[in-house]
């Protein structure tokens, strides 16, 4: 193993560590809010790209409308999203997050934000000065991969 993989190997052992200590946090909204993963899906996606039409969003995750209708009918359910006719084409529906939805995958998503700036606030200020350079480094190379250089 050359010196790059055995560095790459040791920063994947450390991320999984990582991923496996915030794993037993019970208090993450994402263990209280019983979704499925298709409904946790659905809400990522609109919560990336907004109100979008059923087709749309049918593509989106590779499946049919049929298919797609049932879960949006389990999640309207919940309040957690809207189905609303197009303005321009009344034969259109229009999924999108409702107030509770919004919340709840923000909620998911910043979940551990207040661990980790407890975590990081036991680093030294040379090691946050590491921990910001490396994530940028990270940010940067994964918008590369991604062909999303500076986009949000």
């Amino acid at each position: 193993m050359t010196g790059n993989e055995q560095l790459i190997a040791d920063i994947m052992g450390a991320q999984e560590r990582l991923q496996q200590i915030f794993g037993y946090d019970r208090s993450d909204p994402l263990f209280s809010s019983h979704l499925t993963l298709s409904q946790f899906k659905i809400l990522m996606l609109l919560a990336r790209h907004g109100n979008v039409s059923g087709g749309e969003l049918a593509r989106m995750l590779g499946v049919g409308l049929a298919a797609l209708s049932g879960m949006i009918d389990r999640l309207v359910q919940q309040d957690l999203v809207t189905r609303t006719e197009d303005q321009r084409d009344r034969r259109v529906r229009r999924i999108g997050l409702t107030r509770k939805g919004g919340e709840l995958i923000a909620s998911i998503f910043n979940a551990g934000e207040a661990r980790m700036r407890a975590i990081l606030s036991r680093l030294s200020a040379e090691e946050l000065d590491a921990v910001a350079r490396a994530s940028l480094l990270l940010v940067k190379a994964a918008e590369e991969e991604s062909g999303e250089s500076g986009q949000a």
